[in-house]
């Protein structure tokens, strides 16, 4: 998947960290709940493995879980 700039971004994570992906994320609040949103395109490889019944895999870096929440969001207009 490749990371796409969320629109109203608030920062930009890894910018200068050329091993990594520059990661515009939008800082919220959310019930009293702070979060970051990033929003990422899947490659057409993806979507093939996506609509023959394949799945979302989701990588942490490091030892430790942070709560994540993954869903989708319709294609822009």
């Amino acid at each position: 998947m490749q990371p796409l700039r969320i629109s109203n971004a608030t920062r930009v994570l890894a910018e200068t960290q050329d091993e990594y992906y520059a990661l515009a994320i939008l800082d919220e609040e959310v019930d009293g709940v702070p979060q970051m949103t990033s929003v990422w395109e899947p490659t057409p490889k993806e979507i093939e493995h996506l609509a023959s019944g394949g799945a979302v895999r989701l990588t942490i870096v490091g030892t430790g879980h942070p709560p994540v929440k993954i869903t989708t969001q319709p294609a822009p207009e």
